[in-house]
């Protein structure tokens, strides 16, 4: 997929890309910050019991999810291990540009920075309560075998990444969670509601960030 990117403003001030060459956003353009906070903090980071957890983001993007995840885990005294993939990761440039340690606070520049600027495909014990693995690829490298409490699904939409909403791709990661896990997803198309439900998930309907009137929180039985 060529990378043809650019900074955008969204309504809440904070930064996203546009990817120009597929027409698609990296994040809702009613808020970057907002819409992470709401799908991925407050409906999964923010409910688990366990203050130990296995984190898998597929679709790294930015890194808003995992600053995000970060400022809560060392809030709460949560310890995470983190696991992303991305397969086009972006340039430490644009990176660089993006304006969320601005709008979250000093305290964030720095986790911004040492986040982002991480090795891919190694994994580092980046703060005493994280340790990181970013793998520079697609899900079909990920290895099953290790076993997640939350998956922050992050991907470009279904119209233009069907591949990555399928049937075997969810029983794959359900096969890989711990029970009581959640997926999380700003998706709530009939259609990956169906085949999150045909892969064994537990689907929840929930409120939608601002722009967007629903969500999806799909769990694993326990």
């Amino acid at each position: 997929m060529p990378m043809s990117l650019s900074v955008i403003t969204t309504k809440d001030g904070s930064h996203t890309l546009y990817n120009e060459t597929i027409g698609e956003h990296y994040h809702s353009v009613n808020g970057a910050i907002t819409e992470s906070e709401h799908i991925f903090i407050r409906a999964g980071l923010s409910i688990m019991k366990k203050k130990e957890i296995s984190i898998l983001e597929i679709g790294y993007g930015t890194g808003l999810n995992l600053l995000l995840t970060v400022l809560y885990a060392e809030k709460k005294m949560m310890s995470i291990h983190y696991t992303a993939i991305e397969k086009y990761p972006i340039e430490k440039e644009l990176w660089l540009s993006l304006n969320y340690a601005s709008l979250l606070g000093e305290h964030a520049a720095a986790y911004h920075e040492k986040i982002n600027a991480s090795d891919w495909g190694k994994t580092v014990k980046l703060f005493p309560f994280l340790s990181l693995t970013k793998i520079e690829s697609d899900i079909s490298v990920l290895n099953y075998a290790d076993k997640f409490d939350l998956i922050y699904f992050d991907a470009f939409s279904p119209a233009v990444q069907p591949e990555m909403w399928t049937i075997e791709i969810f029983s794959k990661i359900f096969a890989s969670m711990n029970p009581g896990g959640f997926l999380l997803t700003y998706s709530a198309s009939g259609k990956v509601k169906r085949n999150l439900r045909t892969a064994g998930f537990i689907v929840e309907i929930l409120k939608g960030p601002p722009g967007k009137r629903e969500m999806t929180r799909a769990g694993v039985p326990v």
